[in-house]
This record gives C-alpha cells, structure tokens and sequence, in this order.
C-alpha cells in the first residue's frame, strides 16, 4: 500500500521530507503547503530540489483538506516563536486533523497531556471527529533526551535521578540569521529579555513535554517542572563564524529543566549554549550525555557532533514515522504507544 503524503512548510526540514518521500516506492508526494507568495504555483519537486512532479505548492490550508493526501508532515517554524499568532500550529494541526487528515509535527506537542485537559481534548476530539491519527517528534526532544533514556531504563532496578545534558559550542556555524537573530546571541541583556519571552515559552513547554513523558513512560507523574535560565555576557569581543559577538552582550545560555516527583528533581534536562568556548568557563563542558543514576549507574556520551545533519535526522524520524502511524487506530500516538520506529527500506534507498 502506497501512503500520500502532504507537506506542510518548506523549510530545511520540510524540503528533506520531500525529498525523502520522492525518493520512496512506498509513499507518494502528493502536495506542499507553503506561506512564501513567491513559492506559490513552483513545481514541488523543484522546490525540494530533487525533480519536477508536475504538482503546484500551494498556501490555502483548504486545498489539502480537498487532497486525497493520507497524512500531513507538519513542519513550519514554530508559531509560539514566529510571527502574530501563537496558536497557529494547534489550530491548523487540529483542522487538517478533524479533516481526515492524520499528522506528524516536529513543532511541539510531543505530549499532549503536559500541556493540560483543553489541549489535550482539543487534539483528541479532532482526531475522533476526522477519524485520523496524531504524533509529534523530533531530535532532541523526541528522541535523545525521551527515547534514549527510556531504553536505557530497561537496565535499571531503581533510578534515582535521569540527567540529559546537552553542550553545543556555536563559535563555528555560520549563520547569523539563526545565532543572533532566533536564538538572541549578541543582543544586550534587556534586549534578549524581551525578544526572548516567546522562544522561552516555546522551550520550557517542549522540556515540559519530555519530561513528562518519560516520567510517564515509567509510572511516575511530575508534580511540576521547573525551569531555570541564565546568560553569560561576552567579556570582549569574540569573533565567530557568524560574526561578532560584542563585548557585554549575550554569549552563552544555561537553561535547566526540572521534573519534581516527591519533591525531588528527577528527571533533569541540562541545555549549555555558547558562542565562543572561552565564555561560561564554570558551566558544564565536554559531550552531550544521558545518565542514569541508580542501580545500576549507566551513561551514554554522545560527541559534540553525533549527528552530521540534525534537521535531517529531525525529517527522517517524522518520515519514518508515517507508515507505522498510519497502521494505528484513530487518535494520540506519543512516543509511548508507537511501534519500535526505524529507518526501514533506508539500505536500499
């Protein structure tokens, strides 16, 4: 059975989707939503690169509906940080959804339940009214900081404490539209303070979200999360691939995540950014790591790099999703309740 895949947003992610399924015997493209008026009525195959299809991108969310299309890969930038209106993403997931449409998201939404009863029931009432099939994924979170501790779990007698830390060094990746412009490096305190509320909102629902799924996925529910973030101030200037990093303005962000169970902190996400390696000498440095504390003590460290191309691997886990997904009955599918996900058919792709 061939599976119908429409895409939704043709960014980088998006444009590996497209990629990825045109390259695919066991799933069809059949069509591409984009919000660039210059996109509109190109090839869709062009626009991802890969070979003309005769199928015009389209903007009208309507035009899907009105497709033949079984499942929707949702992957634009996430509203709760772009542009006017924050519930963007839920309010199209939950259209397509009642439409008949299932989708996978890489926006958030990994687990519904951490976001409370009315997103929860909104999700699931769509899901039931179209008969469709909802899941979120994604890199981390999504799979290092949720499956992989998961898995690890099934070593462990008793856990004390799950440790996910994560060290990225951004002196050399050339792109300033990303460093000082979404994630608010080289900005003066007060400016990042208020450009970052949104993109903070955004972070601390996604963590919430992993956190409460594996806590869940081990029978246990957090009380709360608790969410901390600090900044570094460049000392001088620091010269990156994506420019200058003036002295006094942000140069490294500390956030922690904190899943409480019985008062105590036991599912932990450790985030450290920074722009140059001299700055922040006091906050963790090294590989990214997922630890267990416990018995027994385990850990797996992951180099700096252990992903060549995250917004690929970040496509390939919503595209190898589809055909398990689309197996499923109707509704929710987190992490939890989905089938063993791999790169089946990659070997001969």
């Amino acid at each position: 059975m061939v599976l119908r895949v429409f895409q939704f947003a043709s960014g980088t992610v998006g444009r590996h989707v497209m990629k990825a399924v045109l390259g695919r015997k066991d799933l069809d493209l059949v069509g591409l939503h984009v919000t660039n008026p210059d996109k509109v009525g190109r090839d869709i195959g062009a626009i991802a690169g890969y070979r003309d299809t005769g199928i015009a991108a389209t903007s009208e969310v309507e035009l899907i509906l009105q497709s033949d299309a079984d499942v929707v890969v949702h992957a634009p930038l996430p509203s709760m940080v772009y542009g006017d209106d924050p519930d963007r993403d839920l309010d199209d997931i939950c259209r397509l959804l009642s439409g008949g449409k299932s989708v996978i998201t890489v926006t958030g939404y990994l687990y519904p339940r951490a976001h409370g009863n009315e997103v929860l029931k909104r999700l699931t009432d769509a899901c039931r009214r179209g008969g469709s099939r909802f899941h979120s994924t994604g890199l981390n979170p999504g799979w290092m900081g949720d499956l992989v501790p998961l898995l690890m779990s099934a070593l462990s007698r008793r856990i004390e404490q799950i440790h996910v830390l994560e060290i990225s060094n951004f002196q050399h990746y050339p792109s300033p539209e990303i460093m000082f412009g979404s994630m608010g490096f080289g900005a003066m305190p007060d400016e990042f303070s208020a450009r970052n509320a949104r993109r903070s909102e955004w972070l601390n629902s996604l963590f919430r979200e992993s956190v409460w799924l594996v806590a869940e996925g081990l029978g246990a529910t957090p009380e709360r999360v608790e969410s901390v973030m600090e900044t570094a101030l460049a000392k001088e200037d620091l010269p990156t691939a994506s420019g200058l990093v003036k002295a006094g303005t942000v140069a490294g962000q500390h956030w922690t995540w904190s899943g409480m169970i019985g008062g105590t902190p036991r599912i932990v996400h450790e985030t450290v950014w920074r722009m140059h390696e001299t700055v922040a000498p006091e906050w963790a440095k090294g590989r990214h790591r997922v630890s267990i504390r416990g018995e027994p003590d385990m850990h797996i460290d992951f180099d700096a790099n252990y992903v060549a191309d995250g917004l690929l691997a970040t496509a390939m886990h919503a595209v190898n999703a589809i055909v398990p997904l689309c197996a499923r009955d109707p509704g929710i599918h987190t992490l939890l309740d989905m089938p063993w996900i791999t790169g089946r058919g990659a070997f001969t792709s």
